[in-house]
């Protein structure tokens, strides 16, 4: 009986059942770099978008961009791409001028392509964690290690060497994780709950009513969900809420790992059971080292979003424009509300407070936070 129950476990946590890797978790193994022949009008233009935004082009390249068919898509790793190249797309055109003149309507040929590719998928048409960071990837040299100096991205947005780093370190966080389991910044924002578009955006050939959605977040990132369960971390009401809907944003199999681990018996309650002071100090460990990711990402946070927002609104107010047409740029909802549409800075304070509650020991409560 208990070799039956065992298998049952097993064949439950298959990693592979998830589209989850055992050597590189959630990250999409070696995505794709081209699409087939028939959509490279797409590709053209994706792979463009830092040039094409700064010198404005991008918008009327995209308006005269041919529609079509998705159907040609028949593989996972094509459809990833695909949806990463018109999510590129898509941001690039609603941000292109900035918060002071975005658009209200995407035009046919690339909303109507994305909603059937997001459909098939499972994902909503709007940047996501998986697609910029899981799923926007590649090996300078094929052989060589996965790491910062031989990663580049496969579709980048404005932002040099910023915007660089903001993708391809998150992707190496999501690799440190994989064990357990075995920025012109604006060019995120989404259109929801966001006073830029308050109307949200109309996909054009989909619907006539305009559709709100959600920026990319670290919140939308499977593997710290999947630590939270596991841990038994308990958010609060209106943190629970925000990050259940985050799993929205999420590759549906991988969402459905998070949910079949919350099913299953208290780790936390079970390491409690076993009245075992070494089991406790294990287990707080590990509690610990996620306490460290939130303040460390509080840190970056603070000093990549909201200080440079801050600064930015400073300089419009004092009519100090030395960076002129940027400065103009600079995205103001961002300086107290995240990419994903949080209020940015309480929200992580408050989910990194609610991470030390889990800890066991009392005195391991007491750390002290530097922010």
């Amino acid at each position: 009986m208990a070799s039956a129950k065992t298998d049952q476990t097993e064949a439950l946590f298959s990693l592979e059942s998830y589209h989850v890797s055992e050597e590189l978790g959630f990250i999409l193994p070696d995505p794709l770099q081209e699409l087939p022949p028939y959509y490279q009008p797409w590709m053209d233009i994706a792979l463009k978008i830092p040039e094409l935004a700064q010198s404005h082009e991008l918008r009327s390249r995209i308006n005269k961009m041919p529609l079509l068919s998705s159907k040609f898509l028949q593989k996972h790793k094509e459809l990833r791409l695909a949806h990463l190249a018109l999510t590129m797309m898509t941001m690039g055109y609603v941000w292109e001028e900035g918060e002071k003149d975005t658009v209200e309507i995407l035009p046919r040929s690339l909303a109507v392509p994305y909603w059937e590719v997001s459909q098939r998928l499972g994902l909503p048409p709007i940047i996501t964690h998986a697609d910029a960071v899981l799923a926007n990837w590649k090996r300078k040299d094929p052989d060589g290690p996965f790491n910062m100096e031989n990663l580049e991205l496969l579709v980048s947005l404005p932002g040099g060497e910023s915007a660089r780093g903001f993708f391809l370190v998150t992707l190496l966080v999501e690799l440190a994780g994989v064990p357990a389991v075995k920025v012109k910044m604006i060019y995120l924002s989404g259109w929801k709950d966001n006073p830029c578009m308050p109307n949200g955006l109309v996909y054009e050939g989909v619907q006539a009513a305009p559709m709100r959605y959600s920026g990319g977040s670290a919140a939308q990132s499977s593997l710290l969900h999947c630590f939270d369960e596991l841990l038994g971390v308990k958010h609060d009401p209106k943190s629970a809420s925000f990050l259940i809907y985050m799993r929205d944003y999420m590759p549906p199999l991988h969402k459905k790992l998070i949910n079949d681990i919350s099913l299953q018996p208290s780790l936390r309650s079970f390491v409690q059971q076993q009245d075992c002071k070494d089991l406790n100090n294990v287990f707080d460990l590990c509690v610990k080292k996620l306490l460290a990711l939130r303040s460390y990402h509080i840190n970056v946070v603070s000093r990549f979003i909201t200080v440079p927002a801050a600064r930015a609104r400073q300089l419009r107010d004092q009519n100090h424009n030395s960076d002129g047409e940027m400065i103009s740029r600079a995205p103001t909802a961002l300086e107290e509300r995240g990419t994903g549409g949080s209020s940015i800075m309480s929200f992580l304070k408050t989910v990194r407070d609610q991470t030390k509650d889990t800890l066991l020991s009392e005195a391991s409560k007491e750390i002290k936070h530097h922010s």
